[in-house]
């Protein structure tokens, strides 16, 4: 949204696509801008979808004591105790205030300007932000899955590990005032959200809406963007490396010049996207296994139990060095793939959920992406393999014990962990030297005795050595 002195009207896109019906609702706003505004000073209330005039002076300011007497209401409401009241703070000067790790969820700020905010942490999950603006805000690793985020700005923001999973970015229409007639006179203009310059490093956008959106020289490194909508987005100049785009939609878009270096292209339709200049080095392409290479990798999987029960005298044990082993999907969930052999491997995106691989090697392996949840790794061998974005939550990668007191430690030197999921993650004792964990979450996991030397940590969030598994 973008107010003038006149202020404007943002109805969504959608909902009020013709513009009679839309004037019509200015002329009745017009009327009720005559009546005394209520009490608390909010606006009233408009009809659903479109929003009152306002202009940027008629905001109301709110102190940080104002806010967190609302902040803690609405808290209460979502907690169930007495005294709770879901917040409304709409068409509010929320400029530079602090709301970071608040419970937001379901909250309405529909209109209200936050530029410069902090709201690192914070949980805004099916909160109502149309035409907000969030210019050069810090929503570092916010959770805004579901949110209404329609004709916003986010111009310069950073939402860098942000969960904004099926959130909705889509235009907004806008009745501009006549500059002597007022209301009674209006011009309707599409806005498109604006996310030019934002920094969506590491973020989570899977099935999200940003069709039409605006992200010039926007950053989705590393960005997972599964099933997302990117139809008619200028995206030019962006930089995509690394991004899980499994599945994304890229129809009318523009990447002129825009960077996808590795990024995962499975499912993407290139031929509708306008990208010249764009640089598609090493992007990993649809798995190109036949479903009847799939079904041999499958029972070579099934067959290494057989190998282990028999103590290794009978059947073979499987190797999957240099195998594409996309397409097994969920195949290989909770299976027994002990001291199984995976180097150079592409897993990207496989679901490994409580499977176990205890001196597993899969060391230069591609597992971004990966679910992990779970599992048995203890005793691995993971040099140089590329676990981004993968979801390690209660996974132990701690030492694996070999008899007669001995230990050998989870080897995850060089590894790339760049936001990872170590949710109560086991790391005991692992040798983790020269590993990239930016932006990886470690709430609650235990790293007593590992090894870190060279490793990049600052932007770990809650990273701590000593404690035990949560």
């Amino acid at each position: 949204m973008v107010a003038t002195s006149r202020g404007v009207i943002v109805a969504s896109a959608g909902r009020i696509g013709d513009p009679h019906a839309l004037h019509h609702l200015v002329r009745k706003l017009s009327c009720r801008q005559r009546q005394r505004s209520r009490p608390d000073g909010f606006p009233r209330r408009a009809s659903p979808g479109v929003m009152s005039a306002q202009s940027v002076s008629s905001r109301r300011r709110l102190s940080q004591a104002e806010l967190d007497i609302i902040v803690g209401s609405h808290e209460r409401f979502i907690a169930g105790k007495p005294g709770g009241k879901r917040a409304s703070v709409r068409f509010a000067d929320l400029t530079g205030l602090d709301l970071s790790r608040r419970q937001l969820s379901d909250a309405d700020f529909a209109g209200s300007t936050f530029d410069g905010c902090k709201l690192m942490g914070a949980h805004l999950q099916r909160a109502i932000l149309f035409g907000c603006s969030f210019r050069q805000s810090d929503m570092r690793h916010a959770v805004m899955i579901r949110a209404d985020i329609r004709g916003a700005c986010l111009r310069g923001a950073d939402l860098s590990g942000a969960n904004l999973t099926d959130a909705d970015f889509r235009e907004g229409q806008i009745a501009i005032p006549h500059p002597r007639k007022g209301l009674d006179v209006v011009r309707h203009e599409h806005r498109n959200g604006e996310l030019d310059l934002a920094n969506f490093a590491g973020a989570t956008l899977n099935g999200s809406n940003l069709h039409g959106v605006s992200a010039h020289a926007a950053d989705f490194t590393d960005c997972s963007m599964k099933g997302a909508r990117l139809t008619g987005a200028n995206l030019k100049d962006a930089n995509m490396s690394g991004a899980l785009l499994e599945g994304a939609e890229f129809a009318g878009a523009n990447l002129q010049g825009a960077r996808l270096t590795g990024a995962v292209l499975t499912g993407v339709d290139m031929d509708g996207m306008r990208r010249l200049g764009a640089d598609l080095s090493d992007c990993l392409s649809p798995p190109a296994a036949t479903a009847v290479r799939l079904g041999v990798l499958l029972q070579r999987a099934k067959g290494h139990r057989h190998w282990l029960e028999s103590g290794g005298g009978e059947g073979q044990a499987a190797n999957f060095d240099g195998e594409d082993l996309r397409g097994l999907g969920d195949a290989l969930k909770g299976l027994m793939l002990t001291a199984v052999s995976a180097k150079g491997a592409c897993l990207v995106g496989l679901d490994l959920t409580g499977a176990q691989l205890q001196a597993a090697n899969f060391e230069g392996a591609d597992l971004r992406g990966t679910m992990c949840a779970q599992a048995d790794l203890r005793g691995a061998r993971l040099t140089n393999a590329n676990l981004t974005k993968a979801d390690m939550r209660k996974a132990n990668l701690g030492a694996l014990p070999l008899g007669a007191g001995r230990m050998t430690n989870t080897q995850l030197r060089g590894a790339k962990l760049r936001y990872a999921n170590l949710t109560g993650t086991t790391l005991t004792g692992a040798v983790m030297d020269q590993a990239d964990l930016s932006g990886a979450d470690c709430s609650g996991a235990a790293f007593k005795g590992a090894s870190l030397r060279g490793a990049q940590i600052d932007s770990a969030i809650s990273l701590e050595f000593g404690q035990e598994a949560a």
